[in-house]
């Protein structure tokens, strides 16, 4: 009986030893979380900033006469644009008033969308 016990406690030693040697440094662990993080920036961040950037610069060159494209689907010819708000041409005499940052789009204007179509 005191055999079994010596030797179930030689072994727990000896196992215990085993993964205090084993255990990984912080060079080995380091890498994986680093790359995780490379990884979200380029599938996840980078293109939130991108698409940010150029609806920014959608706001800011809008001009009269440019069809666009509302985040409600609402599609018409901007007659003016003030600092916040955009009043769209939406039919013949109808116009309504939307705020700037709710134009999600450009349309491609039916000449263009011809010239597109002829060339491919």
């Amino acid at each position: 009986m005191i055999q079994v016990l010596l030797s179930a406690t030689t072994a727990m030693a000896q196992a215990a030893e085993g993964a205090a040697a084993k255990s990984p440094s912080l060079v080995e662990i380091l890498p994986m979380p680093l790359g995780f993080l490379v990884i979200m920036y380029f599938m996840i961040i980078r293109p939130q900033q991108k698409k940010a950037k150029e609806q920014a610069d959608l706001l800011n060159n809008l001009k009269a006469g440019d069809e666009v494209v509302t985040s409600g689907g609402i599609i018409g010819k901007v007659r003016s644009v003030a600092e916040s708000f955009v009043t769209l041409e939406v039919a013949n005499n109808t116009a309504i008033k939307v705020m700037k940052n709710n134009v999600s789009a450009l349309t491609k204007s039916p000449v263009a969308a011809i010239k597109e179509t002829a060339k491919a």
